[in-house]
């Protein structure tokens, strides 16, 4: 029984910043790579950024240099913040996480329920 519960999303302004948080609980032995992924509406949900285990990252082109994740692996959470905000960005932003839940059992993906993002003045 693995969950990963997202919070930080809200109403921002354009220009601003937002942190997002990611956090896994439940039966974890580890977690591999971790990522953030968003939906607009009448869009395709879309990979934003993503974190290795051993601190690795990708950006998609349209945040990169204005997002940063980042991961505690101590706490299973991991982090989007979020600069310098467009109208654009507006979304549902989801998280998504490879965990193995028990030694030997195979990873297996998990997502997060989404928090909406709305950049607007």
């Amino acid at each position: 029984q693995v969950q990963l519960m997202e919070s930080g999303g809200g109403l921002v302004q354009p220009g601003g910043s937002l942190t997002l948080s990611c956090a896994a609980s439940g039966s974890i032995f580890s977690i591999f790579r971790m990522g953030w992924y968003r939906q607009a509406p009448g869009k395709q949900r879309e990979l934003i950024a993503s974190i290795g285990s051993a601190g690795d990252t990708n950006y998609a082109d349209s945040v990169k240099g204005r997002f940063t994740i980042s991961r505690d692996n101590a706490k299973n959470t991991a982090y989007l913040q979020m600069n310098s905000l467009k109208s654009e960005d507006t979304a549902v932003y989801y998280c998504n996480a490879e965990i193995r839940a028990v030694l030997g059992r195979q990873r297996i993906p998990y997502w997060g329920q989404g928090t909406q993002v709305t950049v607007s003045s």
